[in-house]
């Protein structure tokens, strides 16, 4: 019995044997052809995986998010989370640990609550979630932003950047990090 050795690129298995007389077990490759970008992608700043970025309405001058392009919504991880009414409205006071891996740094934030949301994690859980709007400046960039508050511990990163808070005004290149740099605490103001 003659044992062939399985012929190109070890990412595609026929499967089956004696497809277009190759052995069980054989490999083919198949042809990849890039996304062209589009005109209007061209335009777009390109970010990092992980940025740095600042959130002012909160009095958050420095964090660190992942730029997940996996995430639908933008989560922010949050302590001591309580509801009041202020103004016959409905606002959430929380506590932020800007810092990656440490307690220290903590900042009180007070926003109104837009509404309570239900989010799919990772791994299929679902959380009811309340929903804030702020602002985020990443770079010279300046946009508001809907941002859920994740009770979450075992985050990795105390933010996590979103789809829909990144549409039409970024893209993101997933072998770089920290594109934009830190924010600056006093000088130029970033364009809107």
């Amino acid at each position: 019995m003659r044992l062939c050795a399985p012929r190109g690129p070890p990412w595609r298995r026929t499967g089956r044997a004696g497809t277009a007389g190759r052995p069980h077990g054989a490999y083919t490759a198949a042809p990849v052809t890039p996304a062209k970008p589009t005109p209007a992608d061209a335009e777009l700043p390109v970010a990092g995986w992980r940025e740095w970025a600042a959130l002012p309405g909160l009095g958050i001058r420095s964090i660190r998010p992942k730029l997940d392009t996996g995430a639908r919504t933008s989560a922010l991880v949050a302590r001591d989370i309580e509801d009041f009414e202020r103004n016959g409205h409905r606002w959430v006071r929380f506590t932020v640990y800007p810092r990656q891996r440490t307690k220290r740094g903590a900042v009180r934030c007070e926003a109104p609550c837009l509404e309570e949301r239900d989010v799919r994690s990772s791994m299929g859980h679902v959380r009811r979630r309340r929903v804030i709007r702020t602002e985020i400046v990443l770079g010279t960039m300046r946009w508001p932003i809907e941002v859920t508050l994740a009770k979450r511990t075992n985050l990795r990163f105390r933010m996590l950047l979103g789809r829909e808070a990144m549409r039409g005004r970024l893209l993101v290149d997933s072998a770089r990090g920290s594109v934009f740099g830190r924010p600056k605490r006093k000088g130029t103001e970033p364009t809107p």
